[in-house]
């Protein structure tokens, strides 16, 4: 097949279009190299692809361009969908670059794709169209709590309270089924995209995978950016000589997904049969906590230990784990890497450059008893 790699020049982008083209695709990436993802001079793509102007080559342009997505769709038997802003950003004045580019640039994409008879799309989602996870009560049984209140933050209770009888609650694995609830801007318009791709799935009998990654961590991380995921921000201060600073007191659990199984959930998802719409957790389905991935990669670097600071950023949820079991069984995909392997790897791969941006505004720090301000070794 020959398959459009939209932001394959980016972290995750360019390891999927490695993979396709180790898998025998023919690919053609389109990317706008956005400072955001490479930095103010980007270098170039990232490996596995090369420049050139055809099918296996980069071609510089953007999804938002119509001019641009006709050009990169020639010829395409299926789109992967990469190009995205991600992370929390800096501010809500972020907020119309995330619309744009993810949402616009998305239905921009679409609509070329429509024009151009292109029936199959892979699209890049994220577990954050979730919101928290999945939880149960002792008493009431499954439960969704609210967003977490700023008074329990700022007095330093970080897990969310079952909203009916305020009793502790249980985290469980979270099902592609659960109801959507995004609680961040990024999280909005991830969930936008999938709408948006479901919409055009209707009126074209299209086929839309969308995978909803978790915590994708691996090297080319961009290093040193608000735009980036908790792995690189942790690595980045490993190699300033500074302890990682672990928000909230260390305990939220999250899934630590190597890109390269990632990108082999993209090979698969291409080769999915029929139509309409499905969307899978791209996870290992293994938990582990932010306080987990700190204290490994630390330890494998040989620098100094994790602080725990107890401040927080009211777009995060507590608890958001996964089950991968959907895309076991319907895609043939299961993740490779091991926790203690994959951070091993990544405390000493390569990072990319981010850009020069300015600071993120200072997370809000909680005035109640707090955790060890040291985190205590928990990887085995």
């Amino acid at each position: 097949m020959h398959v459009l790699v939209t932001g394959g020049a980016g972290f995750i982008g360019s390891h999927v279009a490695a993979a396709l083209r180790d898998s025998g695709h023919d690919v053609t990436v389109l990317d706008n190299f956005h400072p955001a993802a490479h930095g103010p001079d980007p270098a170039g793509p990232g490996p596995g692809v090369a420049h050139a102007d055809a099918r296996d080559g980069v071609l510089v342009g953007d999804v938002r361009d119509p001019d641009a997505v006709r050009a990169a769709l020639r010829g395409v038997d299926v789109v992967v969908h990469q190009a995205a802003m991600v992370g929390l950003g800096l501010d809500l004045a972020d907020l119309p670059e995330y619309a744009s580019c993810n949402d616009l640039g998305t239905a921009v994409l679409l609509a070329g794709m429509a024009g151009a008879g292109i029936r199959r799309l892979v699209l890049a989602s994220s577990m954050v169209v979730y919101g928290e996870g999945r939880y149960t009560c002792p008493a009431h049984g499954p439960t969704r709590p609210g967003p977490r209140a700023v008074s329990d933050l700022d007095a330093g209770r970080f897990e969310p309270p079952c909203p009916r009888c305020g009793a502790a609650l249980a985290t469980d694995l979270v099902g592609e089924n659960a109801p959507l609830d995004p609680r961040s801007v990024y999280a909005a318009t991830k969930l936008a995209q999938e709408h948006l791709a479901s919409a055009w799935a209707r009126g074209v009998d299209g086929t839309v995978t969308a995978l909803r990654y978790h915590n994708v961590y691996g090297p080319g991380m961009p290093r040193d950016t608000p735009y980036s995921g908790v792995a690189a921000i942790f690595r980045s201060a490993l190699e300033r000589g500074v302890p990682p600073r672990v928000f909230e007191d260390g305990g939220q659990l999250r899934d630590f997904v190597h890109v390269s199984d990632v990108a082999a959930a993209n090979v698969a998802a291409c080769a999915r049969d029929g139509a309409g719409v499905a969307a899978y957790n791209v996870c290992s389905g293994q938990p582990r906590t932010v306080g987990d991935a700190a204290t490994a990669l630390a330890a494998a670097f040989g620098g100094p230990a994790p602080v725990v600071t107890g401040e927080y950023r009211l777009g995060d949820v507590r608890h958001v784990v996964a089950s991968p079991a959907r895309a076991t069984a319907e895609l043939g995909w299961t993740a490779r890497v091991d926790f203690a392997t994959g951070m091993r790897e990544f405390a000493s791969a390569p990072l990319r450059a981010s850009a020069a941006l300015p600071a993120s505004a200072p997370p809000r720090a909680s005035t109640g008893p707090r955790a060890s301000a040291w985190l205590p070794a928990q990887v085995a």
